[in-house]
């Protein structure tokens, strides 16, 4: 039986080859996707996800919600160095103005993610691929509401590697680490995809050449446009060697639970300005609440990642 799912993104370059994977995948039913603020503003963040879904053209019309713009606490915090102006890379999608491809939701993201999850009893799992204020705001609009999810599964933090917007922080929990905080101590079924498991999952030179250019598609040209892969040089955007698939995985360890290595940990995230600002970290002694990633079986997720990529339903 197909998984329901909803998608809570900030869609920059990474949460749009998570929703192309996510749609791709026979494994999912794609209720909804909602936005957050992020990589790039909330405003861009919506028109992205208009983008994407003019791409992929869903045969079923997923809601699509309009969340918060800023944090619960402190000023947001965009990656526009990383994920280009327009948050896709200048990418270049057109979209229609009907909204043919989707439905809009009247409400706000965590009204559709509550009135989702009541629809659905254990049954709904919500992947959250970016801050995670819209699911602080839910646990606060309806608390029971979210206990009804199936799980949650969030690509955030960095739990024993160095963090990527500071030394010490991982960006979509440095960006509304109270919120980051508040979930992780909710006491929902969590599970936790974090850098220490998507830094095993790059994207290189070798892939794009022998296995994403070759697809001469439109996904595969999205993902060497979004990414900024130049062939001379072999590097993408900013020089980069890689380009990690963070969202990405976050998807397939909901697809097949079995493609990463979970231990089971207590983990909270430093909220008070400082030094560990945004810090995911281990509570010594605490009862254990999170399933965390720590590993990932490498090939066998690229693999499910590039046949998807070719538009393939197996």
């Amino acid at each position: 039986m197909k998984k329901k799912v909803i998608i809570d993104c900030d869609v920059g370059v990474d949460d749009a080859l998570a929703l192309i994977l996510a749609f791709h995948s026979p494994e999912l039913d794609l209720l909804g996707v909602t936005g957050v603020h992020g990589n790039v503003s909330l405003d861009k963040v919506m028109k992205n996800i208009e983008k994407v879904l003019t791409l992929l053209k869903p045969p079923s019309r997923p809601w699509i919600a309009r969340g918060t713009d800023q944090p619960l606490q402190g000023k947001p915090v965009h990656a526009e160095s990383f994920h280009g102006e327009d948050g896709l890379g200048g990418a270049k999608i057109q979209t229609n103005e009907k909204g043919e491809w989707w439905e809009v939701f009247a409400g706000s993201a965590d009204e559709l993610i509550v009135q989702t999850a009541r629809r659905y009893p254990g049954e709904l799992t919500l992947i959250a691929i970016g801050p995670l204020t819209n699911l602080a705001l839910a646990l606060q609009r309806d608390p029971g509401g979210m206990k009804k999810l199936k799980e949650v599964v969030i690509m955030g933090g960095a739990v024993r590697t160095k963090g990527n917007i500071t030394p010490r922080a991982e960006f979509n929990f440095y960006v509304d680490p109270l919120a980051a905080k508040q979930v992780l101590d909710s006491g929902l079924r969590l599970t936790l995809v974090p850098l220490d498991a998507t830094h095993q999952v790059p994207l290189n030179a070798e892939i794009m050449e022998e296995r994403v250019k070759p697809l001469r598609n439109s996904l595969s040209r999205f993902v060497v446009e979004a990414t900024g892969y130049e062939s001379r040089e072999r590097h993408f955007r900013g020089g980069r060697k890689v380009s990690y698939l963070h969202d990405p995985l976050a998807v397939g360890a909901v697809i097949d639970p079995e493609l990463v290595r979970k231990e089971k940990l207590s983990v909270s995230v430093e909220a008070k300005e400082g030094e560990f600002y945004g810090k995911s970290y281990e509570v010594p002694g605490a009862e254990t609440n999170i399933e965390v990633c720590l590993g990932v079986e490498q090939e066998r997720f690229l693999e499910l990642f590039l046949t998807r990529l070719k538009g393939i339903k197996p």
